[in-house]
């Protein structure tokens, strides 16, 4: 594929604004729009980036790089533009950032996002040796042969945040009693991130890795707590004939309570909103799994904020910015507007179904200073405190 095969999204584009401001919600809708403040941040400016590529009336140069790579890949654009003209928005972006790495023009941050996955297997740039250390003590087994396999994913392994969040699934495993194992310092980025950075060579390398890995060690089923690599298993895999049963870990654990196999009895008193992550929600349609789960879940009150399910923010963390960071900083970070919008629920628990939303979010709180207002928690916490 290449720009011009876009060409009639690129010229369709009515200029609507509901990538802008969306109907669903009212409210504004576009992570990096609204972080910038300029229409060449929203789906829409980027789409007529496109258009002066491809009538010649602008350039390429290193400052549209940057305005591209700013875009979170939340899907909310997308979604907003099916309700009207129907343009495929990320796709046109996604193919500039292709063009990008054709080009050698993407921004330093991104180029070194790209090469620690490259060199090391991950982002952090840590070594592979590292990567099953957040299962020390917990007596989780190297996979050989169970049902399950548990694919943990960079930031469950690498980053503090999300190593909690790990920890607590795993835990929450071990007591259901479900045959599952790790693939420990064997395993490496499912590369979602990186195909949506434009990096189509590198992710085809990464996920033939994967699935030639999961086929040697007899894996069919896979589990995960994040989205991210939720999607590319499921999703993206099957270009290059990796065919696997996926669930991501709130799937998992709903199917777990319907079948007995564990039991929500400890009580959790908490008022609580939820927030949706763009990976698991927009792209993948899962919203009533979570949601059930903490309504089984005794003493919980939830509460819903104003932008919910197909409407949520993003949380600013997709599209590689959870390392790049490039949403971040000011009032007008997306992490630090969602954070204000759960504050405005009243909850106690601002409650995530993705390690990067919980990294993200979590920053947000500290820097805002609503430590003393609200706790951020992944979901499996929440399930592994309250199992009898």
């Amino acid at each position: 594929m290449a720009l011009k095969d876009f060409k009639r999204d690129i010229f369709r584009c009515d200029k609507c604004g509901g990538c802008i401001i969306g109907y669903g919600s009212f409210m504004p809708s576009c992570p990096s729009g609204e972080r910038f403040g300029l229409m060449a941040y929203y789906a829409r400016g980027m789409v007529d980036l496109a258009y002066g590529l491809l009538t010649d009336k602008i350039n390429w140069s290193d400052k549209l790089s940057n305005i591209v790579y700013a875009c979170a890949d939340c899907k909310m654009c997308e979604t907003m533009c099916t309700e009207n003209t129907a343009v495929r928005n990320l796709d046109v972006i996604m193919e500039l950032k292709h063009e990008a790495v054709e080009r050698g023009s993407i921004p330093l941050k991104i180029r070194d996002f790209l090469e620690g996955i490259d060199k090391y297997g991950n982002p952090y740039q840590k070594s592979r040796q590292k990567r099953s250390e957040w299962a020390k003590d917990l007596g989780v087994r190297e996979y050989s042969g169970e049902e399950f396999l548990f694919f943990v994913g960079c930031v469950g392994s690498y980053d503090e945040i999300g190593q909690r969040s790990a920890r607590a699934f795993a835990e929450v495993l071990l007591k259901s009693g479900v045959s599952f194992g790790i693939l420990g310092n064997k395993e490496i980025c499912d590369g979602n991130e990186v195909s949506r950075l434009g990096e189509k060579g590198l992710f085809e390398k990464l996920a033939e890795k994967n699935i030639a890995l999961f086929k040697e060690s007899g894996v069919s089923k896979v589990i995960t707590i994040s989205p991210h690599a939720y999607n590319a298993i499921k999703n993206e895999y099957l270009r290059f004939g990796g065919k696997f049963e996926v669930s991501h870990s709130t799937q998992f654990m709903q199917d777990l309570l319907k079948a007995g196999k564990i039991q929500l009895t400890k009580e959790v008193k908490a008022k609580v909103t939820y927030h949706d992550p763009c990976w698991l929600g927009r792209r993948n349609g899962e919203y009533d799994a979570p949601r059930k789960i903490l309504q089984a879940v005794p003493g919980i009150q939830l509460v819903e904020m104003t932008r919910n399910r197909q409407y949520s923010y993003c949380c600013g963390g997709g599209g590689g910015n959870f390392i790049s960071d490039v949403l971040g900083g000011g009032e007008k970070a997306p992490a630090s507007i969602r954070v204000r919008e759960a504050v405005e629920t009243g909850a106690d628990l601002l409650v995530v179904a993705c390690p990067i939303c919980a990294r993200m979010l979590e920053d947000a709180v500290k820097s805002k200073d609503f430590e003393d207002k609200l706790n951020i928690k992944d979901i499996s916490e929440i399930v592994r405190n309250s199992i009898a």
